[in-house]
C-alpha cells in the first residue's frame, strides 16, 4: 500500500498558512478546519515549515503573554520530514511514529501535493485488516459448504 492510496482516498486538499499571519490567524484557521497541523507556505507550493498545536503549546509555555500577536514563523517547524506518493504507508508509519511526527506534507516534484497524518494511516491499515478479515471468513464459509 502506497500514500498515493490514502490520497486517493482523502484528497489532497491542503490547508496552509503563511509565515507572517499571526498565532491569532492560526489558532482560527486550525478551529475554522478541525486540524491540528497546517503546512507553513509563502509561495504557492512550497513547504517552508509545519505548525503544530504541539508547537503552540511549548510556545505559550515560554512567552504566553505576547504568543497570540508573535508570528507563526517563531513558532513552525522548520526541518520538516515529508514523504512522496510513492512512499510505503508501512515504512512511512514507522517513520512518524520514531521521528514523533503526526503530520507529514506530501511532495511531488519538491511541491506540496497533500498531507497523511498519523490518523490517516491508522485508518487506512485498519481498513486493509478489515477487507483482510472479510476475504478469510468468506474463505472459510466455502470451505464448510
Amino acid at each position: 500500500m502506497r500514500i498515493s492510496d490514502v490520497l486517493r482516498r482523502k484528497g489532497d486538499a491542503v490547508v496552509t498558512i503563511r509565515s507572517d499571519a499571526t498565532v491569532a490567524d492560526l489558532l482560527e484557521v486550525l478551529a475554522e478546519h478541525r486540524i491540528g497541523a497546517v503546512v507553513v507556505s509563502d509561495t504557492e507550493g512550497s513547504v517552508d515549515g509545519v505548525v503544530s498545536e504541539r508547537d503552540i503549546v511549548r510556545h505559550l509555555h515560554t512567552s504566553a503573554d505576547s504568543a497570540r500577536a508573535s508570528a507563526v514563523r517563531d513558532l513552525m517547524t522548520t526541518e520538516v520530514v515529508t514523504c512522496t506518493p510513492e512512499d510505503d504507508l508501512e515504512a512511512l508509519a514507522r517513520t512518524m511514529t520514531e521521528r514523533r511526527v503526526r503530520h507529514m506534507p506530501v511532495l511531488v516534484e519538491g511541491r506540496l501535493a497533500g498531507i497523511v497524518s498519523i490518523g490517516d494511516i491508522v485508518k487506512q491499515r485498519l481498513d486493509e485488516l478489515q477487507d483482510e478479515r472479510d476475504e478469510l471468513v468468506k474463505y472459510v464459509q466455502r470451505s464448510v459448504t
